[in-house]
């Protein structure tokens, strides 16, 4: 045998439409710059080369969500920023390498600040408000405080700042609007206080979408992950028009007719009301189909709807070949993607599980080939 044999499930991703997208909203929220957002290995795509498409297509710089992926993305030549929060012992090498640092306590920045004169470094650092979304952060509230006290500290250049919105996803959403006020005049106290910032940031993929000011004055750049792959929050509007990059595919590995009155699946959840040309597809819930689909999702195969019979399995999912009777092992099948009215996009298998697209795109199993066309 000469190498290893071809995955029975791949994930397409198109780099081209990747680049269309980034640019597409570059140009939307020009002259603020956009930050690549690539943590979890990019969603689960494969950081490096998304990274690398992104780059070229003109990111300003990479955020990420702790240390390791951080370091992953050093050497692509763009700015890495850490968005949650440091740990102590985390410190002697994001101070290395160069990493821009999250700012989200006193005590954090002292160490970070010990740490960068023991390395007899400067480290960039972005101080993160918390002002509504209850997870990371310095309190708003607190913010005019605690800021000065930090701004002090030897080493460290304290050029950015930005928070972060629990709800933007909804528009109009005055949550949204209230936090916007609250760091405008977290700005204008600080201003008052001679500490102003280079780098200020609040919009995520959501905002970009439902709220314009937060990509103009005094912000000068968003954040943006989701919306780089052609996916959306199922609430909001769609300002953006975005391509998905992704397609879900995998091959017939065999082709039946079962008997009327025969049930399919653990549970035996589907009865067949006659005789039925069926399939069984080399894919399950361990490559990413959501378990929600059973008996109530479809794939496409020769660009034709192929209704799910039953619960699916972990490596295998039954459908019916009725639409298709010329179907045999062997053809390639459409999970997700495709193009025209049939076409079955993240969003729908959002909407059947009751979840959102970011829950999806991150579940695609490790034995899913990532093959990058375009």
């Amino acid at each position: 045998m000469n190498g290893k044999p071809r995955s029975r499930v791949w994930l397409e991703i198109d780099l081209k439409k990747l680049k269309d997208n980034f640019r597409k909203i570059q140009d939307i929220v020009q002259p603020s710059s956009v930050i690549a957002i690539l943590k979890a290995n990019a969603y689960g795509l494969g950081v490096l080369k998304i990274a690398e498409t992104l780059s070229e297509a003109g990111a300003s710089g990479f955020g990420v969500a702790e240390l390791n992926e951080a370091l992953e993305l050093k050497n692509i030549g763009k700015p890495v920023q850490i968005l949650g929060n440091i740990l102590p012992f985390e410190l002697p090498d994001a101070v290395s390498a160069g990493i821009i640092l999250p700012l989200n306590d006193l005590e954090t920045a002292k160490a970070i600040s010990a740490e960068a004169i023991r390395q007899n470094k400067t480290v960039e650092c972005h101080f993160k408000i918390d002002t509504g979304m209850g997870r990371l952060g310095i309190l708003e509230q607190n913010a005019l405080s605690i800021i000065p006290e930090i701004v002090k500290l030897p080493n460290l250049k304290c050029c950015g700042i930005y928070s972060h919105f629990p709800m933007a996803y909804r528009t109009g959403s005055e949550i949204t609007e209230k936090q916007v006020g609250k760091f405008y005049n977290l700005l204008e106290g600080l201003k008052a206080k001679g500490i102003t910032f280079t780098k200020i940031h609040i919009a995520n993929s959501d905002a970009i979408n439902n709220f314009p000011f937060t990509y103009h004055h005094p912000f000068n750049q968003v954040r943006t992950g989701i919306n780089l792959y052609g996916s959306f929050d199922n609430e909001g509007q769609r300002s953006l028009k975005l391509e998905s990059i992704l397609s879900l595919k995998t091959r017939l590995i065999l082709v039946r007719t079962l008997p009327a009155g025969m049930t399919i699946g653990y549970g035996c959840t589907y009865k067949l009301i006659k005789d039925t040309k069926v399939g069984t597809i080399a894919a399950g819930y361990a490559d990413g189909l959501p378990l929600a689909l059973s008996n109530r999702g479809y794939v496409l195969i020769h660009d034709r709807l192929c209704p799910i019979l039953g619960r699916l399995s972990m490596d295998y999912t039954t459908i019916s070949l009725e639409n298709v009777p010329e179907a045999k092992c062997g053809d390639e099948v459409i999970c997700l993607g495709g193009e025209g009215p049939n076409g079955i996009s993240i969003e729908n298998w959002a909407q059947v599980k009751g979840t959102h697209a970011y829950d999806l795109i991150c579940s695609f199993g490790s034995r899913v080939e990532r093959r990058y066309i375009n």
